[in-house]
């Protein structure tokens, strides 16, 4: 068992399987949750065999879910140890005007992408602040910056994001652990399909951020809300 261990939620695809790729050439072990099953088994099956030398484990986990993510957490913890880096990654969009989004379609991306990140940050945190170091990693957007119409819950769910990091942060202070979040621009993932933007990155691209303020940001960057645009 290797003394670094990553959490990545949402790392079936897109953004999220990035993140775990690049963490995993850094020689961190890796707990991937999501909700495509055969997507994350797959990329646990690519990089157990890419790199031998790390543990993987994949994990089905809702991470709207208290009770999913705490037992996902609790197998993370036995199979792996305490997460060194926990990327909150999962995130979904619905695009509808204010008064024609239902309050389920609402509550669901609330839940996925507000509520999801406080579930997982807590699940873990005990643990982390025991042993002293790690990274919290926050996938935002551009849109947790500025309104888009047809967009209210998604930039709600990432303004609430942004702002939710920083109240972490401040508690973290003086801990050994911090928090960052990386705001995103357009990212050539599925999510962006029905946008009208044109992608203007890959999610290799905005990985290599977030490995950097996992692994390689200075502790005082701390809160720290980190724009990616592209090239």
């Amino acid at each position: 068992m290797s003394s670094d261990v990553a959490v990545v939620t949402g790392a079936a695809k897109g953004i999220g399987r990035a993140c775990a790729i690049h963490l995993a050439r850094r020689g961190l072990d890796v707990a991937l949750l999501g909700r495509g099953a055969s997507e994350l088994d797959a990329l646990a099956t690519e990089l157990r065999e890419q790199h031998p030398n790390i543990q993987v484990v994949a994990l089905s986990c809702d991470v709207a879910s208290s009770a999913a993510v705490e037992l996902a957490a609790a197998r993370v913890l036995d199979a792996l140890g305490v997460p060194s880096v926990v990327v909150n990654n999962a995130g979904v969009v619905h695009r509808a005007l204010v008064d024609e989004t239902t309050e389920e379609a609402w509550d669901h991306v609330l839940d996925v992408n507000l509520k999801g990140p406080f579930l997982v940050t807590r699940s873990f945190l005990p643990a982390m602040r025991r042993r002293g170091r790690g990274r919290f990693v926050q996938l935002s957007s551009i849109s947790g910056t500025l309104g888009t119409p047809s967009l209210s819950a998604y930039c709600a769910s990432k303004w609430g994001l942004v702002g939710f990091t920083k109240s972490l942060a401040e508690e973290l202070r003086g801990t050994g652990l911090q928090a960052l979040t990386i705001l995103p621009g357009s990212v050539d993932t599925a999510m962006l399909v029905g946008s009208g933007f044109p992608p203007q990155m890959t999610p290799d691209k905005v990985a290599e951020v977030v490995t950097y303020a996992a692994l390689d940001a200075p502790p005082a960057m701390n809160g720290a809300s980190i724009d990616v645009f592209g090239p």
